[in-house]
This record gives structure tokens, C-alpha cells and sequence, in this order.
């Protein structure tokens, strides 16, 4: 099989045979995990294949419009759909053996925590997989029909036309590479890629054929694009771009404009006037500069004319806003930060220049409560948020940002991935630490499952927590010595804003 030039796909089928050779020593969650990561990795390189290839398909249609190109372009615009159409059934039916490989394992469809529903089933199911694709008792034999489907997707595909056939007779790697057992013989498809297979990892290998005729499809119609010329991506949008070094500022300072258009070519000759003033053109963009005076609200009008791809005339007129600051004049601080956090008091101090027998506060997007300079704001749900001052009839609003309390992280003893056995055998409480955060908050476990499996464990033993306390578990910590795994996982704790669930957390002792 030809190595594919892309990095991301060769780190992909790196990751793949190290998963592999893993998967024959042990069926662990780490394993399983992992190969969830290369399963999603391949799905977002078939979503970015699809992508590219619509974007060949796109152009080849423009050029059998184009009276140019249009002879050439209608054959190879043909051969190019065949390919389409091949590699679409392809993979529609790779997605149903998908669905048929999660029925064997025991799909169903559950509620998550957050109310949405989510698919369901044994994810480290050695049969499943054994069943659906062999020829056993209740096999489906599948594995010899997939084989049989790649094969002849591959020789439809150099069929299409014998140029192709020629450039891609020995790269268009679609069908698996033959595999060899420990005895020197090479494997059966089936046999290779499915046979003691756990779910995830079948599924994981199913994306990777799919991986592969997008690669393939993506070969054969960027070929019939060459035959007809390059790419040619057309704008058909163009809209006036904006910006502004600061929408508040002092008496004094400067301020400046930068007005121009996108999908910039030089047809469109731009007129740019901001302020009521032309302003020179460099590349497609104007700038202007202004020095701020007086005080409140201030607008900047900027008109744009120019060409469209079209040839057409267009104005679009825009307001650039701003606010000049008065000295002394009203102000909101964060003591803590620079957000506002949920489920938790959020100390602000508001100054105002009038006095507060003229000063009002108001609050959207959460409560203020207080008086005098030093008040405290209360949020429960992430959006925006702002306080208004109004002093002296002369209101002022500063926006916040609202932010979820991060996760704290579950801990025992130093925290460490890797510790001691004699370490780990005399911790007596777990924890959850909120790390690099600057409120005072503490966290308390709520509940856990613990798995203690590796040395002196033959079979792997399953307990829980209720809290902080490790006394339940405390029979498998003493027997627990070097080379233990423990994993603690389904961790729910208990914070200022409720009770949630965080990540898992294992534990390698030595």
C-alpha cells in the first residue's frame, strides 16, 4: 500500500498500527479511548476531503460553462462524476455496516445530562465485530463482501478511463493491506481487520476504508481537473471591512479608521471617504486618523464605493462609533477579574464623579447589590452582561463577559499520575482542586467509581467513593502494590454553582 503524502493522513495510519499492535496485548480504556481519537481524527479528514473534492466539482462545472474550456471540460466533468458516484455508494454503505456493527454490540439510544439523546453499546465487544463480519456460528459474513466492494470500487475507478487507469494503477490503495500471523502467512481480510476485534476499534477501521476512497476519489478527480486546467475560485461575495484601533478613548487620543472591501481585486477601484474626507487607497484599504475631543458618544461616517465582480456600481455607507471619556468621570472595576463567574459573589468597585445622592447602578444579565462604591454581582447564565452608572442624568455602560467556574481537578495525595505504592496506600481522602484560579472556592467529591486492576489484581476490582473519604475502598488499597492501575471515573463534584461531573483521573503505582 503507497504511503500517502499528506501528514495528517500519514500520522493518522501511524497512530492506526500502534493501536493495533496495543490492542493485541490488552483491551484497556486508555486503548479504546485512543482509538476514539484516530476515529475522529479520520472523520474530520473525510469531512475536509468532501470539501476539497465539492470544490474541484464546483470549478469543473464552471469550466464546461466557460465557452473556453467547455469541449474538454464536459468529458472530464463526466469522468469525474462516475468517480463521484462510485465513491458516494462506497461509502454510504461502509455507514451502514457502521450502524450494523453498533446493532451487534447492543446499540440504544440513552439520555445524557445534559437531556439530549446519544447512542449506546459495548464499546470493547470482541465479538461483535467477529459475528457481523465472519462466516462462524451466526456470522453475517460480511468481511468477504466489504472485501469484494473495495476490489471493485477500485478496478470502477481505473475503468473510468485508461489514463487514469495508468496514473493510478499501483497508488489507489483502497483494499486493505495483506496482513501476516505470527507463522509467516498472510491473513484473510476478514481474518486481519476484524477477527477478536473490539467494537470501537471495527468502527475506527471502518473510517479508515472510508479515509480511503475519499483519498482515492480525491485522486482520480483532482487527475480529471488537471486535464482541463487549474482551479478557479470565484468570490460572489464582497462586502465593506471596518475597523477601529479603540471605541473608547480620552481627550486627546488618537483614533484611527480603516475602511476597505473583501474578495479585494484591483478591478474593484475602491472610494473610500471617512468622515466626510476621501482617504488614499493602498491595496484596497483606506486608513484616517483622528485626535478625540469633548466628551459621550461620537460617530465617524465611512462611505465605500466600488465595483462589484459583476462590473456594478456599489455604495455602502457604514457608522463607526465611539466614546470619549471625560476625566473623573464614572468607572467600573473587577476586583477579581476581568469576567464575571456564575454561582459565586463577584466584588466590583464603581466610582462616580457626581457623589451618590446623584449616582444610579443597574445591572443586565445578573444582579448587583450594594451601595456606595463597593457592591457585589451575581450571574447565573453565560451572555452578556453590563452595569450602567447613571450620574447625574448621564448614563454610562460597561459590558462583561460571563464565564462558567472551570472544572477543579480530582487529586489524591500529590496529585501525581505515577506515585509510590506505600505513597498511595496510606492517603485516607481524595480531593478536587481548582488549579490557577483566583477565587477562593473548594470543591467536594461527590461520588466516584474506582477500578483497581494490573499487579495483584487478576481480575479487576470495582468499588466506589461517597465523598471525600476513601474508607470504602480502602480492602483494595491495601492490597493494591507496584504496578497497579487505578482509575477513578464517573467523578461527580459538588461547587458553589451545583453538582457536575469531571474527568477521569488514573493513578500508576511503582
Amino acid at each position: 500500500m503507497a504511503l500517502p503524502k499528506e501528514p495528517r493522513q500519514k500520522m493518522i495510519n501511524i497512530m492506526y498500527l500502534v493501536l493495533t499492535a496495543l490492542l493485541a496485548l490488552n483491551v484497556s480504556s486508555e486503548i479504546l479511548n485512543a482509538f476514539k481519537v484516530v476515529d475522529k481524527s479520520l472523520q474530520t479528514s473525510n469531512s475536509n476531503l468532501t470539501s476539497a473534492n465539492e470544490t474541484l466539482y464546483k470549478s469543473l462545472q464552471a469550466k464546461v460553462a466557460d465557452p473556453v474550456t467547455a469541449e474538454k471540460a464536459t468529458i472530464w466533468n463526466g469522468k469525474a462524476e462516475q468517480a463521484k458516484k462510485l465513491s458516494a455508494d462506497l461509502s454510504s454503505y461502509i455507514e451502514s455496516i457502521k450502524k450494523q456493527l453498533k446493532e451487534e454490540a447492543g446499540l440504544k439510544m440513552v439520555t445524557n445530562e445534559q437531556g439530549q439523546q446519544e447512542e449506546q453499546f459495548k464499546e470493547d465487544d470482541l465479538e461483535a465485530a467477529t459475528r457481523l463480519f465472519g462466516n462462524g456460528p451466526g456470522g453475517k459474513n460480511l468481511g468477504v463482501e466489504l472485501e469484494n466492494k473495495l476490489k471493485a470500487y477500485k478496478a470502477a475507478m481505473l475503468a473510468i478511463d485508461p489514463e487514469i487507469n495508468t496514473a493510478f494503477a499501483t497508488t489507489l490503495a483502497v483494499d486493505g493491506a495483506p496482513a501476516k500471523g505470527q507463522d509467516g502467512k498472510v491473513k484473510s481480510f476478514t481474518d486481519a481487520y476484524f477477527h477478536m476485534t473490539p467494537t470501537v476499534a471495527g468502527l475506527t477501521l471502518l473510517s479508515k476504508f472510508q479515509n480511503n476512497v475519499k483519498n482515492a476519489e480525491n485522486q482520480v478527480v483532482t487527475y480529471c481537473h488537471s486535464k482541463v486546467g487549474e482551479v478557479k475560485v470565484k468570490f460572489d461575495k464582497t462586502g465593506v471591512l471596518i475597523g477601529q484601533s479603540s471605541n473608547y478613548v480620552m481627550p486627546g487620543q488618537e483614533i484611527e479608521v480603516t475602511a476597505g472591501i473583501g474578495a479585494y481585486s484591483s478591478a474593484a477601484v475602491p472610494q473610500i471617504s471617512i468622515g466626510g474626507s476621501s482617504v488614499p487607497v493602498v491595496d484596497g484599504k483606506g486608513t484616517y486618523k483622528i485626535t478625540a475631543s469633548g466628551g459621550g458618544a461620537r460617530t465617524i461616517p465611512v462611505t465605500i464605493r466600488y465595483k462589484d465582480q459583476d462590473g456594478n456600481e456599489k455604495t455602502e455607507t457604514k457608522n463607526v462609533e465611539y466614546v470619549v471619556g471625560t476625566p473623573g468621570g464614572a468607572a467600573v472595576m473587577l476586583d477579581k477579574m476581568n469576567v464575571f463567574y456564575m454561582g459565586v459573589d463577584n466584588p466590583v468597585t464603581i466610582g462616580s464623579p457626581t457623589g451618590w445622592d446623584k449616582t444610579t447602578v443597574s445591572m443586565s444579565g445578573g444582579t448587583i447589590t450594594g451601595s456606595g462604591s463597593n457592591r457585589v454581582v451575581r450571574v447565573s447564565a453565560i451572555g452578556p452582561a453590563s452595569i450602567t452608572v447613571n450620574a447625574d442624568g448621564k448614563p454610562s455602560q460597561f459590558s462583561f463577559r460571563v464565564k462558567r467556574i472551570p472544572d477543579p481537578i480530582f487529586k489524591v495525595g500529590t496529585g501525581k499520575a505515577r506515585v509510590p505504592a506505600v505513597e498511595f496506600k496510606n492517603q485516607q481522602f481524595c480531593r478536587a482542586d481548582l488549579e490557577n484560579f483566583d477565587f477562593d472556592l473548594k470543591f467536594n467529591v461527590v461520588s466516584a467509581t474506582v477500578y483497581f486492576s494490573g499487579a495483584n489484581f487478576p481480575n479487576p476490582a470495582v468499588g466506589s467513593i461517597n465523598g471525600n473519604s476513601l474508607a470504602s475502598v480502602a480492602q483494595y488499597m491495601a492490597k493494591a502494590g507496584p504496578g497497579t492501575s487505578v482509575t477513578f471515573v464517573n467523578i461527580k463534584v459538588q461547587g458553589p454553582d451545583g453538582v457536575r461531573s469531571i474527568d477521569e483521573r488514573s493513578i500508576t503505582l511503582y
